[in-house]
C-alpha cells in the first residue's frame, strides 16, 4: 500500500490532506496549552484557598488551633497546598514534554512538506515541458508532411502538363524532393522527442512521483505516530503525579484519624479552668434573735437592704456593692423575640460567691491612691503584669508561659554572648582581623540584658511559686515573697491589692484569710461615700415583669418607669435606678429605653 502507486494522480488532494494533518496537530498543541493554563489556575486557586484559611501568625486564632481537630484541619490545608503543587507539576511537564516538542516538530514538518511538494511540482513542470515539446514536434511533422504532399501533387501536375517547360517541371520536382526531405527530418525529430517524452513520462509516473508521494506518506505517518506518542505522554504526565496525590489524600485521612475528642476536651479544661473551689453551703442567718448581727462568711455583698440594721456603714451605703467586689453583670438575656412567659424569671446570672474579709482589709483603707481603680474594675483596663486579674489556674498558665519565654530569651542572649566571646578570642589571637576592645561594649550590653532578664524571670517565678503554693488557697509566705518584687515594679492601676476574680466574675479575697470584719468599718465607708452616684441618662418603661433574684439585678413590674444610668454595652443588659438607694441590671429586651439626648451627647 503506497500513495505513489495508488494515488499517483491525487497530487492536489494529498497536498490538502497533509495541510489538514498539520492543522490537527496545531489544534492538539493548543488544547494541551489550555490544559496547562487550567492546571496552573487551579493550583493557584487551591493555594489561595489554603492560604486563606491558614491561621494568622501571632494571633488569637493561632492559639485556638491547638485542638486535634484544628490541627487536622491545618494538615488538610497543608496537604491541599502540596496537592496544588502536583497540578503545577502537571502543567510544567505538559509544557516541556508536549507543547515545546510538538511546536518544534510542527515547524520541521512544515519545512519537510514544503520541500516534498516543491519536488513534486518541479517534476510536474518537467513532464509538462516535455509534453509541450512533443506537441510542437508533432505539429511540425504534420505540417511538413502536408507540404510535402502538396509539393508532390504540384510536381505531378506540372509533369503531366505538356505546355509546361522542362525547366518548370524540374523545378517542381526539386521542390517536391525538398519538402519530402523536410517531412523526413520532422518525422525523425518527432520520433526522437516522442521516445524521450515516453521515457520521461515513465520516470515521472513510476519513479519520481512514487518517490515523492512515498516521502509525503512517511511524513504523514510520522506525524500520526508523533501525535499518538504525545497523547500517551499526556496521560503519563497525569499518571506520574497520582502516587503523590494519593499520598496527599492519605495525609488528609491520617490527619482525620488523628483527631482525639478526649484530648480536645482536656485542652478545653486546661484553657478555661479557673482553679476556684465551688461555693459552699450558705449558712442560715436567723433574723428573729435580737442580737447584733455580724458579717458571716457568705454574706459579703449587698442584698438590696434586706434587714441589715447593724451592717450599714452610713446612710449612703445602702444598695452599694463592697468596693473591692466587682459589680457583677448577669449573662446575656434571651433574644428579644422570646416572650417573658418562656423565661419566667428572666435571664439568670451566676451566683456570686461571698468570701470573708481578710486582714488585708487595712490596705484598702490606708492606700487612697488605689481607690480610683475600682472604676477600672467595672469598665475594664490594662492587664496587670502579674496577671492577677485572671483566675488562679489561668494565671498559673500565663505565668508559666511568661517564664518559658524569658528563659528562651536568656538562652538567646547567652548564645550571643558566647559568640561575641569567641570572636573576641579570635581578635586577640589575630589582631589584624579586628580590635578586641571594640567588642567590650557589646559584651557588656549583652551581659546587662541577661541580668535584666534573669531578674525578670525570678520575679515571674516568684509569682508562679505563689500561685502554685496557694492553690486552692493563698499561701501567706508566698504573698510576702511576691511583695518584694512588687516593690521593685509598682503595680498598675488595675492591680488593686492583688484581688482575685472568682468564677462568676466578682473580685473576692482568699478563703484562708478569715479575720474579723469589724475593723474601722466606719472610716472605710467614709472614703467611698464621697463617690458621686452615676447620673441618669434617660428613662425606661418596663414592658414585662422581671424578678431580679440574682446578684446585681433589680426587680421591675410591668409598666413601671425607672431611670437609666448605663445603657446596653452589647451584652444585653441595661443598668437602671429606681431611687437613690435601689439600682441594678435588667434585660434590655424587657424595657423600652428613652435616652436623654443632652445627657447622651455629654
Amino acid at each position: 500500500m503506497s500513495w505513489g502507486t495508488e494515488l499517483w494522480d491525487q497530487f492536489d488532494n494529498l497536498e490538502k490532506h497533509t495541510q489538514w494533518g498539520i492543522d490537527i496537530l496545531e489544534k492538539y498543541i493548543k488544547f494541551v496549552k489550555e490544559r496547562t493554563e487550567i492546571e496552573l489556575s487551579y493550583a493557584k486557586q487551591l493555594r489561595n484557598l489554603s492560604k486563606k484559611y491558614q491561621p494568622k501568625k501571632n494571633s488569637k486564632e493561632e492559639e485556638e488551633y491547638k485542638y486535634t481537630s484544628c490541627k487536622a484541619f491545618i494538615s488538610t490545608l497543608n496537604e491541599m497546598n502540596d496537592y496544588a503543587g502536583q497540578h503545577e507539576v502537571i502543567s510544567e511537564n505538559m509544557a516541556s514534554q508536549i507543547i515545546v516538542d510538538l511546536a518544534r516538530y510542527v515547524q520541521e514538518l512544515k519545512q519537510e512538506r514544503k520541500s516534498n511538494f516543491h519536488d513534486g511540482r518541479k517534476a510536474q513542470q518537467h513532464i509538462e515541458t516535455c509534453w509541450k515539446q512533443l506537441e510542437s514536434s508533432k505539429r511540425r511533422f504534420e505540417r511538413d508532411c502536408k507540404e510535402a504532399d502538396r509539393a508532390q501533387q504540384y510536381f505531378e501536375k506540372m509533369d503531366a502538363d505538356i505546355n509546361v517547360t522542362k525547366a518548370d517541371v524540374e523545378k517542381a520536382r526539386q521542390q517536391a524532393q525538398i519538402r519530402h526531405q523536410m517531412a523526413e527530418d520532422s518525422k525523425a525529430d518527432y520520433s526522437s522527442i516522442l521516445q524521450k517524452f515516453n521515457h520521461e513520462q515513465h520516470e515521472y509516473y513510476h519513479t519520481h512521483i512514487p518517490n515523492i508521494f512515498q516521502k509525503i506518506q512517511e511524513m504523514e505517518e510520522r506525524r500520526i505516530v508523533r501525535m499518538g506518542e504525545s497523547m500517551k505522554t499526556y496521560a503519563e504526565v497525569d499518571r506520574q503525579v497520582i502516587p503523590i496525590i494519593g499520598k496527599c489524600l492519605d495525609g488528609i485521612v491520617k490527619a482525620a484519624e488523628s483527631i482525639d475528642q478526649k484530648n480536645d476536651s482536656q485542652l478545653v479544661i486546661e484553657a478555661y479552668k479557673s482553679g476556684f473551689e465551688p461555693p459552699g453551703d450558705i449558712e442560715f442567718e436567723d433574723y428573729t434573735q435580737p442580737m447584733k448581727r455580724t458579717v458571716s462568711d457568705n454574706s459579703l455583698s449587698n442584698s438590696r437592704g434586706e434587714g441589715k440594721p447593724d451592717l450599714k456603714f452610713g446612710g449612703k451605703s445602702k444598695g452599694k456593692l463592697w468596693p473591692f467586689i466587682k459589680k457583677n453583670k448577669p449573662p446575656p438575656p434571651p433574644p428579644a423575640s422570646a416572650s417573658p412567659s418562656a423565661v419566667p424569671n428572666g435571664p439568670q446570672s451566676p451566683k456570686q460567691q461571698k468570701e470573708p474579709l481578710s486582714h488585708r482589709f487595712n490596705e484598702f483603707m490606708t492606700s487612697k491612691p488605689k481607690i480610683h481603680c475600682f472604676r477600672s474594675l467595672k469598665r475594664g483596663g490594662a492587664t496587670p503584669e502579674d496577671f492577677s486579674n485572671l483566675p488562679p489556674e489561668q494565671r498559673r498558665k500565663k505565668l508559666q508561659q511568661k517564664v518559658d519565654e524569658l528563659n528562651k530569651e536568656i538562652q538567646k542572649e547567652m548564645d550571643q554572648r558566647d559568640a561575641i566571646t569567641k570572636m573576641k578570642d579570635v581578635y586577640l589571637k589575630n589582631p589584624q582581623m579586628g580590635d578586641p576592645a571594640s567588642l567590650d561594649h557589646k559584651l557588656a550590653e549583652v551581659s546587662q540584658n541577661i541580668e535584666k532578664l534573669r531578674l525578670e524571670t525570678q520575679k515571674f517565678e516568684a509569682w508562679l511559686a505563689e500561685v502554685e503554693g496557694r492553690l486552692p488557697a493563698r499561701n501567706e509566705q508566698a504573698r510576702r515573697q511576691s511583695g518584694l518584687y512588687d516593690s521593685q515594679n509598682p503595680p498598675t492601676v488595675n492591680n488593686c491589692a492583688q484581688d482575685r476574680e472568682s468564677p462568676d466574675g466578682s473580685y473576692t479575697e482568699e478563703q484562708n484569710q478569715e479575720s474579723e470584719v469589724k475593723v474601722l468599718a466606719t472610716d472605710f465607708d467614709d472614703e467611698f461615700d464621697d463617690e458621686e452616684p452615676l447620673p441618669a441618662i434617660g428613662t425606661c418603661k418596663a414592658l414585662y415583669t422581671f424578678e431580679g433574684q440574682n446578684e446585681g439585678t433589680i426587680s421591675v413590674v410591668e409598666g413601671e418607669t425607672l431611670y437609666v444610668i448605663e445603657e446596653d454595652k452589647g451584652d444585653g443588659w441595661t443598668r437602671i435606678r429606681r431611687n437613690e438607694d435601689e439600682e441594678g441590671y435588667v434585660p434590655t429586651s424587657y424595657v423600652e429605653v428613652c435616652l436623654d439626648k443632652n445627657a447622651k451627647d455629654s
